[in-house]
């Protein structure tokens, strides 16, 4: 078949979890496919980053615009329209006509949208099949904000902003032949607002790649923990913000010198907010984290709010380390407390599971070999792929002799 794909995000470098997951299904689809990319510009795109993508895109059409700049003007209007703020303010008629020129002129069998943004795009064309990439269902965290708001004011505002997004992405998804989400519980989810028959929601799990992500020769620093999430994502803030405060003191006190390694950007972030120690150090963004990940003895995921399956956890996983994770932060993922990695949701109980980890050597090792051994066989993206392309064609063989 002909594909078109229409992007958030340029899917390289491999640097976020939203392009690694486009990165790994549009490799998956060139397999035994054409595929023609059309994507926003979230980032000034690097010459090797489009050789990259050129390995499995036989064109790659650039709009040059990031997907999430809004005018202000726009989204204070937003306010009264019945779209979500960011969907009234960041719809693009130059990108509606790119998609509807390119579409016209390379006459696709199926077109494929990466997450909201992009869908109604879409929507707009006569592309006989259409698949959207629900990704993160961000109706669910919307609502999960709505249940932490204080006071009366931002309890309306964040009720109004999940009610707006519940009915759009509803409006939206529902005109897919597929709809794909991250886990059997989304898909769970996704049913509970949008008519969706079963044939119509598939789960496509995030992976990682275990050939570029294996244990390695690294030692492990036993007092060396790592928090592997960039905190511009205000989940992340908000877990780093709940383990430095309450869960932090208490493995300091039963384990002094411990060192926390937090990676990612931090650009417009109130770190000044965050009860800091000479123990926490900041490495910015990584080019490469194997490394650090590699060296840790223990991989913290203390998430209370979020949506999605945890790519940190999976690389994590791959690489050697044991984790400690929030049920919030498992959600999603077929794993075992105690077999696969430890949860704990209380400051104490995650504290103790830390401080278990980093001592328990035997344990430590039982839980990374277990993780490794499900990461390999389940959440490898070679499988996930291979899955993956054979269900889109499953629905042109559904179509052809429909």
């Amino acid at each position: 078949m002909k594909i078109l794909i229409l992007s958030t995000w340029f899917p390289y470098p491999l640097n976020q979890g939203s392009k690694i997951r486009a990165f790994f299904l549009i490799k998956a689809l060139a397999e035994n496919h054409e595929i023609t990319l059309i994507s926003f510009e979230d980032a000034p795109i690097q010459p090797e980053w489009k050789e990259e993508i050129h390995k499995y895109c036989k064109e790659i059409i650039i709009f040059p615009k990031q997907p999430f700049a809004y005018q202000k003007t726009k989204l204070l209007l937003g306010f009264f329209s019945t779209k979500p703020s960011t969907v009234f303010a960041g719809y693009s008629k130059d990108f509606e006509a790119l998609v509807l020129q390119t579409a016209k002129q390379r006459n696709p069998d199926l077109i494929f949208a990466f997450t909201f943004v992009t869908a109604p795009y879409a929507l707009k064309t006569d592309i006989p099949l259409k698949v959207v990439d629900a990704d993160n269902l961000l109706a669910f965290m919307l609502y999960e904000n709505y249940q932490l708001a204080q006071g009366l004011l931002q309890k309306l505002r964040r009720y109004m902003a999940y009610i707006k997004f519940k009915n759009y992405e509803s409006n939206i998804y529902r005109h897919f032949d597929r709809c794909l989400v991250v886990s059997e519980k989304d898909v769970d989810r996704i049913k509970t607002y949008i008519p969706f028959t079963d044939q119509q929601v598939l789960n496509v799990p995030n992976g990682v790649n275990t050939q570029t992500h294996k244990p390695g020769t690294i030692a492990k620093q036993k007092k060396q923990i790592i928090y592997n999430g960039a905190m511009t994502y205000y989940p992340n803030y908000d877990a780093m913000f709940f383990f430095l405060k309450d869960i932090f003191p208490r493995i300091l006190h039963q384990l002094p010198g411990t060192q926390l390694n937090i990676t990612g950007k931090t650009q417009g972030v109130p770190i000044e907010n965050l009860p800091m120690t000479k123990n926490v150090r900041l490495t910015g963004y990584l080019p490469d984290i194997r490394p650090i990940v590699s060296s840790s003895s223990v991989c913290i995921v203390p998430l209370r709010q979020g949506a999605g399956t945890r790519l940190k956890i999976l690389e994590a996983m791959a690489l050697g380390t044991a984790v400690v994770s929030t049920t919030k932060g498992a959600e999603g993922l077929s794993v075992e407390n105690g077999i696969h990695l430890l949860i704990a949701d209380t400051p104490e109980k995650f504290a103790k599971a830390v401080i278990q980890l980093m001592e328990d050597e035997e344990l430590n090792q039982k839980i990374v070999q277990n993780a490794l051994s499900l990461v390999q066989n389940i959440y490898n993206w070679d499988q996930i792929g291979a899955n993956f392309a054979q269900q889109i064609s499953n629905l042109s063989n559904i179509k052809n002799h429909a």
